[in-house]
């Protein structure tokens, strides 16, 4: 009996988040949020951590942090994957092997800028606020959640952490969710201090290295609602 209580590994929790869950980690900047939970749990095998640029890029953008975290991970036993675009992640010829997950992340989704040329020909790029670039996001994160809910296990959760201020809250990421078939199981305060050795980054552009303040920012938990209820709620919308 001791030698099986010996040879039984402890589960150990960051948050929201286990060492016996099967997790994904998708558009992560300079890989400090896998790094984080990797050294929480003592090992990196029960995760999938991806970016949506290159390793080449990664290493050439976060040159301060990404060489030392992505070392860090590949010791620890996780899967690191470039190039994984959360439109067709599902389709991903190393994504498409792997079981369901238990936990699919996405943390401060931002789809870039919409860019205009002023009077004075000069480059510029739309706020926030403008209709246009909330319409860029909003399209980013629906094709996420089609893609997410396929890979999610039938009592896996997605998580996405947002900011909630204007003009953010203006994303409707919930109601986005509902279309794919999720529903919002909570909304938890998050706060960056929570997630030791976490530094949100940019992600795009010459400042894509540079941290911003998250200020007021929630990670939404949502889980698949049940096959009837999809279908309802799926006529309710059309």
């Amino acid at each position: 009996m001791e030698k099986a209580i010996a040879g039984t590994k402890q589960e150990k929790r960051i948050m929201h988040y286990s060492s016996n869950q099967k997790i994904l980690l998708v558009g992560e900047g300079n890989f400090s949020f896998a790094s984080c939970l990797a050294k929480v749990f003592g090992s990196a095998k029960n995760m999938v951590a991806t970016s949506l640029e290159s390793r080449e890029s990664v290493l050439a953008q976060y040159s301060d942090a990404a060489p030392r975290n992505l070392r860090k991970l590949g010791n620890m036993g996780c899967v690191i994957l470039h190039e994984v675009d959360v439109h067709t992640m599902g389709k991903h010829p190393r994504l498409i092997d792997q079981q369901l997950f238990d936990r699919i992340v996405f943390n401060f989704p931002h789809a870039g800028f919409v860019f205009m040329e002023s009077k004075k020909k000069k480059t510029k790029y739309f706020m926030e606020s403008n209709k246009r670039q909330i319409k860029l996001h909003q399209d980013l994160v629906r094709r996420f959640f089609a893609s997410a809910c396929e890979m999610l296990k039938e009592s896996g959760e997605v998580h996405v952490t947002h900011k909630t201020s204007h003009p953010f809250n203006a994303w409707e990421i919930v109601k986005l969710a509902g279309e794919a078939g999720l529903h919002l199981v909570e909304e938890a305060s998050f706060s960056r201090e929570d997630y030791p050795g976490y530094i949100n980054k940019r992600g795009s552009g010459k400042k894509c290295n540079r941290t911003f303040p998250v200020g007021q920012c929630s990670t939404y938990k949502f889980a698949k609602l049940p096959l009837f209820e999809f279908s309802f709620t799926t006529l309710k919308i059309m």
